[in-house]
């Protein structure tokens, strides 16, 4: 086997733990996001990461724009403009009209309208009839955000939220890089830094197919995702997965997330969203497969993720090859030079 890509069965073992702990990782169900960003506040209370991104750079909700040094959690959002669809249109908690279906905005003022105004029969006098606007009377609108910007209301986008980690990949770029060890594969398949041993080279900044470790600015030395070493070393579950209100951060073994992940993606393709596929979950693809891995319901681009990422120390072998032949066919022409010349 090439152990520099392709799928390895034992990660830990070939990095030299004998005896070791299945593999743990993360599943990221997308689908199930809401973007608020409880991950990013766990990891960086738990792990000390510095503040950052207090900016909300021109993009949306999104204030931390990408993973970094002091960003090791980092939740995309993407205004999508797309018809919702099957998805929820944010009815939820509005009156049922009488078949049991959330009414509209309109059905509910429409009704309120007809409907007598007013608690004579608390001793309060009723209000006026007409339409008085609900903010004038101290009360919320009845209006969805964003159905006075249009004709037809906001129904022509969708919200894509993903929390974004570090991938802790099978075949690790930025591991197979470092010169000093600072990074190692730990005893349950994840990649870890130590700053202490970190030189700040940044051989493992480029190592990434995924741009996701950096260094900080005041000291250099490289930072990331350590999949909270010192919580799953006691027993505990990572930070951002335990501080997810939703499940959508979901820790354990990896291939029984894996089997999870394909449980729910065969259940959103029978619900009808066809677009949605795993990123990070086939051993077989560029790095091995993810140590965390994603579901995604759009194009990997769209999330600002690579769409074919593999491993750079892949093709290690085959460049060395080359430079090799090329070397050799120089040595050649150098020889047949000195003995042309010798000859004269």
């Amino acid at each position: 086997m090439n152990r520099l890509y392709g799928p390895l069965d034992d990660v830990a073992g070939e990095a030299g733990h004998v005896e070791h702990p299945p593999r743990v990782g993360f599943f990221t169900d997308t689908s199930v996001c809401i973007g608020c960003k409880a991950c990013e506040v766990a990891c960086k209370e738990w792990n000390a990461v510095p503040e950052d991104g207090l900016d909300l750079l021109g993009m949306s909700f999104d204030n931390t724009g990408m993973l970094g040094a002091d960003s090791w959690r980092h939740v995309a959002f993407v205004e999508q403009p797309r018809v919702t669809g099957r998805q929820d249109p944010g009815f939820a908690g509005l009156p049922t009209g009488p078949t049991g279906i959330p009414e509209t905005a309109g059905a509910v003022e429409a009704r309120l309208e007809a409907a007598p105004r007013g608690g004579s029969e608390l001793g309060t006098e009723p209000l006026p009839p007409g339409r008085p606007e609900p903010q004038a009377l101290g009360m919320p609108g009845f209006d969805r955000p964003g159905d006075l910007t249009g004709a037809e209301g906001r129904t022509d986008f969708r919200w894509l939220m993903a929390s974004d980690v570090c991938k802790h990949c099978t075949h690790a770029g930025c591991l197979d890089v470092c010169p000093t060890g600072a990074l190692f594969r730990t005893e349950f398949g994840t990649v870890v830094v130590q700053q202490d041993i970190c030189n700040g080279c940044g051989y493992c900044v480029s190592g990434c197919p995924y741009g996701v470790i950096d260094r900080r600015q005041h000291d250099g030395r490289a930072n990331k995702c350590t999949l909270c070493y010192d919580r799953i070393g006691d027993g505990l579950e990572p930070a951002c997965a335990k501080a997810c209100p939703t499940d959508s951060i979901q820790f354990g073994e990896l291939d029984e997330l894996r089997e999870r992940a394909d449980r729910r993606l065969a259940q959103l393709h029978d619900l009808g969203v066809g677009e949605a596929r795993l990123y990070g979950r086939d051993p077989d693809d560029g790095v091995g497969g993810d140590g965390a891995f994603f579901l995604l319901l759009d194009e990997p681009e769209v999330y600002g993720l690579p769409p074919d990422p593999h491993v750079p120390t892949r093709d290690g072998p085959a460049m060395w090859k080359r430079a090799g032949q090329a070397a050799a066919a120089f040595l050649l022409a150098g020889v047949a030079a000195f003995v042309a010349g010798g000859r004269r």
